[in-house]
């Protein structure tokens, strides 16, 4: 049995890399007139939300999510930089790919955290503390010196926890058997997978801490959220049994979304941007050899809670854009009654792979994939929407963003250019 104390035997090790304000972090690095200086990351230099921001700016209380013109009352210095996806995902696949040299068993959990499974190193490189440094050395000279927080714990949400009580550039350990202790005063949305929502219905039993949580029969979550009601009972002890999962699952949908300028009430305009998205999401389902049964139309208003959706089925055949878009633009048609327009999303639902299946297909459709297919090779070779239908030539110039479930490998590593 292992015995308490820093050189014992871990029955299980769990590091949570978490790099710090990195997309701010990586804009410091390659730019050196922008060290020490409060800066906020936005999507495209017409961005008016902040994607992240600099310590330095968070010292003055400005917050992700923030709009920069509150931003600014807080930091009237702040400096505006449009993000730049493409660099976040080079620079986060080289992190990622290094980190095997710590352990084989790695997690990737977005652009910018990762959950290693150092249970099986603890021989080869020592302690789960010592292994932690050796991570944040090893990110730091994979990445030209951009800095990371290691939380160290024996199950994931324990270790993500962890990863955050130090920031920046801090290493954070709390041993299995230091763990129940250790969270008792915590307040409960700190932990991973507990929302507005869940803290609400939790402070409705009287809890608000971890320990608070702990106290209360398993049975209280179960009934109400089911196996997951279990696991956050079990985490709020430091007990979660969450494996480290390395295989990533085949998509459920694809989709793609985009915010309009301000007060955006032509229609030429946003059926623009229907006919983008329309395409963007015919264009990955073609690179993952996949079909789609059902699209998701949204078109979110100006008024708070207000827009118009739908699920269209669609027919059989290769995805095409043009085909999307006409569902698109008769729900658009349908619905929409000259109210300003904030956001669109088009989302395919129902996938099923078609690789290697041409004779399910028609002539003329196998015609289209043909055509798709060398379409596809020029995007890819010469940059998305090389090629494209005349009507989107006057789409949104805003760049493309990173989504959280972005991977270094696999369908989710794609960021067009």
């Amino acid at each position: 049995m292992a015995v308490a104390g820093a050189g014992c035997y871990w029955p299980r090790a769990i590091l949570h890399v978490d790099m710090n304000a990195f997309f701010a972090s990586v804009e410091q690095r390659d730019f050196p007139e922008l060290r020490g200086q409060p800066i906020g990351v936005t999507n495209g230099a017409a961005g008016t939300t902040l994607i992240t921001c600099s310590y330095e700016a968070r010292a003055c209380g400005v917050k992700t999510g923030m709009k920069i013109y509150e931003a600014r009352k807080l930091c009237p210095g702040l400096i505006q930089r449009p993000s730049r996806p493409n660099v976040y995902a080079a620079v986060s696949t080289r992190i990622m790919h290094a980190l095997v040299a710590i352990t084989p068993d790695i997690e990737v959990f977005s652009v910018d955290e990762a959950f290693l499974d150092v249970t099986h190193c603890q021989r080869l490189h020592g302690s789960p503390e010592h292994m932690a440094h050796m991570t944040q050395r090893l990110v730091r000279d994979v990445s030209d010196g951009l800095p990371c927080s290691v939380g160290v714990a024996a199950t994931k949400l324990t270790a993500k926890y962890a990863s955050d009580v130090k920031k920046p550039e801090g290493i954070t350990v709390i041993p299995p058997w230091e763990a129940r202790a250790r969270l008792q005063n915590v307040p409960v949305e700190k932990i991973c997978g507990i929302g507005p929502r869940t803290a609400a219905f939790l402070a409705q039993h009287g809890a608000h801490t971890c320990g608070e949580v702990a106290a209360l029969p398993m049975n209280v979550l179960a009934r109400r959220y089911g196996i997951t009601g279990k696991h956050l009972w079990l985490a709020c002890q430091g007990r979660d049994t969450g494996a480290v999962v390395q295989d990533i699952a085949p998509p459920k949908s694809v989709g793609h979304g985009k915010v309009l300028p301000p007060h955006t009430t032509s229609a030429r305009t946003i059926e623009t941007y229907l006919r983008h998205m329309c395409e963007k999401v015919a264009a990955r389902l073609r690179r993952l050899d996949m079909q789609a049964g059902k699209l998701y139309v949204g078109l979110r208003t100006a008024a708070p809670g207000a827009g118009h959706e739908a699920v269209l089925a669609i027919l059989h055949g290769a995805p095409d854009g043009r085909r999307f878009f006409e569902h698109a633009r008769t729900l658009f048609r349908e619905r929409w009654h000259g109210e300003a327009v904030i956001q669109v999303q088009v989302t395919a639902t129902h996938l099923h792979n078609t690789s290697g299946q041409l004779e399910l297909f028609t002539p003329d459709e196998v015609r289209s994939i043909h055509r798709f297919a060398a379409i596809d090779r020029i995007n890819r070779k010469y940059g998305e929407f090389t090629v494209a239908p005349a009507t989107i030539l006057g789409r949104s110039s805003m760049p493309n963003v990173i989504a959280p479930a972005w991977r270094p490998d696999g369908h989710r590593q794609h960021i067009p250019d």
